[in-house]
């Protein structure tokens, strides 16, 4: 539960630091800078920290984890990750406003709790199917193998 927790808060911490840093630097939220860039940031990190999290799990018992332990583990942090930055993005649009929503696909002819409910949806969501996806491959190739 700690690797989860550490390590799911740390992608939490990058997609933050992300959108505070880009939003200051680039402010036009149509720019691809917020879309293309995020979407690549945020799953290079997803990635990158979930290996870190299986590699952990894989320090904390002394032994290379199971595919099952690296599955669960991956998913564990992907989950966390999720819950959290949906969190600091309602506290965001909360604070803020609906402003950085503007370059979401059809903003300007929703209402905008419909366009903050599938931002958030898809974010939860990708964020654990994309999670699954990528602890079954390093969980895959971290796993220990049986002796033949």
């Amino acid at each position: 539960m700690k690797i989860a927790l550490r390590y799911g808060l740390l992608i939490t911490l990058g997609v933050m630091a992300w959108v505070v840093i880009t939003h200051l630097l680039v402010p036009n939220p149509q720019s691809k800078i917020h879309s293309v860039g995020a979407l690549i940031f945020f799953n290079v990190l997803q990635f990158s920290v979930i290996y870190l999290g299986i590699k952990a799990k894989g320090r904390e018992i002394a032994d290379k984890p199971t595919f099952k332990e690296g599955l669960k583990t991956g998913v564990s942090i992907s989950f966390v990750y999720a819950i959290s930055s949906a969190f600091f993005f309602v506290i965001e649009i909360l604070i803020l406003g609906p402003a950085l929503l503007a370059a979401e696909p059809g903003a300007q002819t929703q209402p905008i709790w419909r366009v903050a409910l599938g931002a958030f949806a898809g974010l939860f969501f990708g964020s654990l199917i994309f999670g699954l996806v990528y602890s079954t491959v390093i969980s895959f190739g971290l796993a220990k193998r049986g002796v033949k």
